[in-house]
């Protein structure tokens, strides 16, 4: 009486059926160049996936979309001294210790936005974001940020026009990169820019931010949970007394663009010079370690 329905269910959870996917994901796209291949990893095609439901077609359009920008973009070429004017008050840098499960942090300040300069910004979130991602560890795909709103007030809320092409870069280029988000010390006033911005939000990003106040305990302690506070600076009610200091980070820095320009740089040929000089690279040494992660 009944016809049995004969819809395939897919099972993310399940290995075959996850490589089958993003193998055919990876043969619908066609010829790449060189470092569109690089870029298209296993783990990079699984993030699309995740990113569309593991719906292929829709993944395909959206990384497609990605490697377009990424042409264009060019954000594997943007190097510390063309945004080093933005990192001056350290607003936005790479931590320089990990979360308990050992991934990136990165701290954001917003009250210490130093430009009004909306490519600027931008670009200088794309190098901080690139730059995280290479200097994951092994085995992990994410990062975590760490964005202190103590003092915030209206008059540092970012512009719609750069909050909303910042949310469409990492939410569009940037899938499932984000681990977890802490927002400390919130403003009641924050709340009014919150919801602008709200609205362009992926309901999963939403899921991964936390409000935590310094003064409330069981906040605190979702903070701890992921981050040692022997680690945590002191600002964020850790005991670390850590502080940014921009000469130090700027060699730090132009050190890792010898490392990004390494990877990035064709097999074939060694890399050009770089801030302070010319250096050969070992590309595939440095190719094998951090493939996965240039997603």
């Amino acid at each position: 009486m009944f016809r049995r329905k004969h819809a395939s269910h897919f099972n993310s959870n399940d290995a075959e059926q996850r490589e089958a996917k993003i193998n055919e994901l990876k043969s619908s796209l066609g010829p790449l160049s060189a470092r569109g291949e690089k870029y298209c990893s296993q783990a990079c095609l699984a993030k699309y996936l995740e990113a569309r439901y593991w719906n292929v077609s829709k993944s395909k359009q959206m990384l497609e979309e990605s490697l377009k920008w990424r042409a264009t973009y060019r954000p594997e070429d943007i190097r510390w001294p063309d945004v080093s004017v933005e990192a001056e008050t350290g607003k936005m840098y790479r931590a320089s210790f990990k979360d308990k499960e050992g991934r990136t942090v990165v701290i954001m300040r917003p009250t210490k936005e130093n430009t009004k300069s909306h490519d600027g910004q931008i670009r200088f979130l794309v190098y901080v974001l690139e730059n995280a991602i290479l200097s994951l560890p092994e085995g992990q795909d994410k990062m975590v940020w760490l964005i202190d709103f103590t003092g915030w007030t209206m008059a540092h809320a970012t512009p719609i026009k750069t909050a909303r092409e910042c949310t469409s870069i990492l939410q569009n280029h940037y899938p499932d990169r984000l681990g977890v988000a802490f927002l400390f010390n919130p403003p009641k006033v924050f709340e009014t820019f919150y919801k602008a911005i709200k609205y362009f939000l992926d309901p999963r990003s939403i899921e991964k931010l936390n409000f935590v106040y310094q003064k409330d305990e069981e906040s605190m302690k979702v903070l701890y949970k992921c981050i040692d506070p022997e680690v945590l600076p002191v600002d964020f009610g850790g005991r670390n007394n850590v502080e940014y200091n921009h000469e130090d980070y700027s060699k730090l820095m132009l050190e890792d663009d010898i490392k990004t320009s390494s990877f990035w740089a064709d097999d074939s040929k060694t890399v050009n010079h770089v801030a302070s000089g010319t250096f050969v690279p070992d590309v595939t040494h440095q190719s094998s370690l951090i493939a996965a992660k240039a997603s």
